[in-house]
């Protein structure tokens, strides 16, 4: 009964009410298959559109079709060509928002693969911006050095990037 308690207890939280990663941590340098979890609307207002900012050392990005929302797809020039997937790669996506309609009291998934950065581990931040009619919210806060990400109002979902294995090719 205690463990119940506690597990009703833990979903209640402030925490169950931001955006977040799932799964929540992944390899630097692999290849990441997740989903944003929006767990509401704005009060009682409609989601009708969700913007992922994506950060400049990932080189891939792709969002996940849902089926009823349309995507857009945003692209920044590189400083200077990559080589990525064997080829010349120019440009990046820097942010894909869906458009759609989520009602206030339902949660949904927003699917995206990202190639992360090799060599690189802890936290990747990727800020969100939740559009429900005229009211944006943007969850975007970077916690503080020693502050919990679940203190802040608005926090920009998190996934933890774990360093590879030795020996790790890919």
């Amino acid at each position: 009964m205690k463990t119940f308690v506690l597990f009703a207890a833990a979903l209640a939280s402030p925490v169950a009410a931001h955006v977040v990663m799932a799964p929540a941590a992944a390899t630097a340098g692999s290849y990441y298959a997740g989903e944003f979890r929006i767990g509401h609307g704005c009060g009682d207002a409609v989601t009708t559109a969700v913007r992922i900012e994506v950060p400049d050392g990932v080189l891939i990005a792709r969002p996940r079709p849902k089926a009823g929302w349309a995507i857009e797809i945003e692209r920044s020039l590189l400083a200077k060509p990559v080589v990525s997937e064997g080829k010349e790669q120019r440009d990046r996506v820097s942010a894909i928002t869906w458009r759609g309609h989520l009602p206030s009291d339902q949660f949904d998934g927003f699917g995206l693969m990202l190639k992360l950065p090799k060599g690189s581990s802890g936290p990747l931040y990727l800020p969100v911006q939740q559009s429900c009619g005229g009211e944006t919210v943007a969850w975007s806060e970077i916690p503080a050095a020693g502050q919990s990400w679940g203190a802040l109002k608005h926090p920009a979902p998190v996934l933890t990037i774990e360093a590879a294995p030795a020996g790790h090719g890919h």
